[in-house]
């Protein structure tokens, strides 16, 4: 850091693509204004790309350019790293080396903060610095802070999600236009909203890393993205979405994470939420989370889950916070002393459930699918039935029952002759969104 005039902090970038070039566009456009707020000056002396001759949307100075990151990292002109370059590795040994020489990191790499948060908090402790992941987690909607410091004194008792943007941009498409699944996704790769292989999204890899970094910082317990329980959108069909508007509901991809008598319950997946609930009318990419706290109540985060400028600005935010600490000589080292998670396994989820069934229209059909229902303890609240030509569809709605009874009622329904198939099966979640 410069000490004639304002103090500088010198920032290493790892990556300028979407997001990295987001953030120098912000620092370069609102220098005056963080050097205001933060009282000194963010300088970019170096920056890591894959090839420094490919064109840039946002163009950078050849002179801080290098294809070598640990290069950046390892200089003796950059105070601070940023890493946005995404993935596991090289990531993660850059931002442990950064960490042993004592430099603060920020990164907006949900991924790595979900496999390795809580080894990666532990190293910034050690060292005496700041870890900053504002950006992991809904892009430009500020959560981690809230959940980290604002509701330090509270109790979170539950945080409900949409985290991806792609999967609620197709759900409301659906929704609203009546589209099929796949042409709905055709649409959304063209449009730039989802990648060529949407596997991450649409399968809900990206939510399940997320909602593991919301259950960390909310319960204070070690959550890795392989404990969350996961299920992606690819089987909701326009008979799911029918039932849902019917009774009431609205079908988003949630990601939930929940404390049940001290066990920490995670998972991701398709849920009808009752359409008055705010979480219902969030459309297209915008991502939600909500959160339940003891004393707070109920709170509501909304905003841009994605994209150069939403999580370029959550990124500068943190690079704000960890250079005023370089400044000021005040860091706060990342301070999460986590428990190892106690985990509740989807098998002892309590909620309803809507499920769908395509059936024989004879007499004794309902009969005979009730009975599979009471033979494995789970109670049907509603029913109805639509009857064709061919068949009938028999839709029954549930009263809150074990998962682990209501998939054993499931297996019990493929036995029943008069059942052709299951056709669908949503989680129902209730306005208080059940353990």
């Amino acid at each position: 850091m410069a000490v004639d005039g304002p103090p500088i902090v010198r920032v290493g970038l790892l990556g300028a693509g979407t997001v990295g070039g987001g953030v120098w566009r912000i620092l370069a456009d609102h220098a005056a204004a963080i050097e205001a707020r933060l009282g000194a000056t963010l300088a970019v002396t170096r920056v890591a790309v894959r090839d420094r001759n490919r064109p840039r949307e946002v163009p950078l100075p050849e002179a801080v350019l290098t294809e070598d990151p640990m290069a950046v990292v390892e200089a003796d002109d950059v105070d601070l790293v940023v890493e946005v370059m995404g993935g596991l590795e090289p990531a993660g040994t850059l931002i442990r080396r950064a960490l042993e020489l004592g430099k603060p990191v920020v990164t907006a790499n949900k991924e790595l903060i979900a496999h390795d948060g809580p080894a990666l908090t532990a190293r910034a402790r050690a060292a005496g610095v700041d870890l900053g992941f504002e950006a992991a987690v809904a892009g430009g909607i500020p959560i981690i802070r809230p959940l980290r410091e604002s509701l330090a004194g509270d109790r979170v008792t539950r945080v409900v999600g949409i985290l991806n943007g792609t999967t609620n941009f197709i759900l409301t498409r659906m929704t609203e236009d009546g589209e099929d699944f796949a042409a709905v996704l055709a649409d959304a790769q063209a449009a730039g909203y989802a990648e060529a292989d949407p596997s991450a999204d649409v399968d809900g890899h990206d939510a399940a890393a997320k909602t593991a970094i919301l259950a960390t910082l909310a319960f204070d317990v070690a959550v890795h993205a392989d404990d969350v329980y996961r299920e992606g959108i690819r089987d909701v069909s326009a008979g799911d979405l029918r039932v849902a508007d019917r009774l009431g509901y609205v079908i988003k991809l949630i990601g939930v994470a929940n404390v049940v008598d001290g066990r920490v319950g995670v998972r991701v997946h398709p849920a009808m939420l009752p359409s008055e609930h705010p979480l219902a009318s969030v459309r297209g990419v915008f991502n939600a989370v909500y959160v339940e706290a003891e004393e707070a109540g109920p709170l509501m985060f909304y905003g841009q889950g994605a994209g150069a400028s939403p999580t370029g600005s959550a990124v500068v935010g943190d690079v704000i916070d960890a250079a005023r600490g370089l400044v000021h000589t005040s860091v706060r080292p990342s301070d999460l002393r986590l428990a190892a998670a106690d985990l509740r396994a989807i098998e002892e989820l309590r909620t309803q459930y809507c499920v769908r069934l395509e059936v024989d229209d004879r007499p004794g059909v309902l009969a005979e699918v009730a009975r599979a229902f009471g033979e494995h303890d789970v109670s049907i609240a509603q029913v109805w039935q639509d009857g064709s030509a061919d068949g009938a569809e028999l839709v029954l709605v549930t009263h809150r029952s074990r998962e682990a009874d209501l998939r054993a009622t499931v297996d019990a329904l493929d036995r029943v002759d008069a059942v052709r198939r299951v056709a669908g099966l949503i989680r129902v979640e209730s306005e208080a969104f059940v353990a």
